[in-house]
């Protein structure tokens, strides 16, 4: 059965997600001041985003398996032992957690900050050793 990563990790890797959030909002009103600065917060942005979406990529695959390993969505359509509302309820979340396209909007996500992350590191890199 997989197991929730620590309460202080889940803390910290929605931090690392504001402060990405913050780092991209930032860069528009960097860009009136300091390119050095405007990097800095796109870096942090980037690093963040990826680590990020790639914890929730996990999470919400973890998820999709173990509903589909162990027919959950089956098993609670069998069910006679839960009242009416409670299985109808359980079905949703089941049935929308498995049809989810949220880990694809991670990978497209991670896959374009992977590549920014790359694109900016190949030009700043050139332009250093030039």
């Amino acid at each position: 059965m997989p197991r929730l990563s620590s309460h202080v990790y889940r803390i910290w890797v929605f931090i690392v997600g504001v402060i990405a959030t913050i780092a991209y909002r930032l860069v528009v009103v960097l860009n009136y001041y300091s390119q050095f600065w405007v990097e800095v917060a796109w870096y942090i942005g980037t690093i963040g985003f990826i680590w990020y979406f790639a914890h929730r990529y996990r999470v919400e695959n973890r998820r999709d398996k173990l509903i589909e390993k162990l027919e959950l969505i089956k098993k609670m359509g069998a069910n006679q032992s839960f009242k009416p509302e409670d299985k109808a309820a359980l079905l949703y979340v089941l049935k929308s957690l498995e049809t989810s396209l949220a880990k694809w909007n991670y990978i497209a996500i991670f896959l374009f900050s992977g590549l920014a992350m790359a694109y900016a590191m190949y030009v700043d890199l050139s332009a250093i050793f030039k």
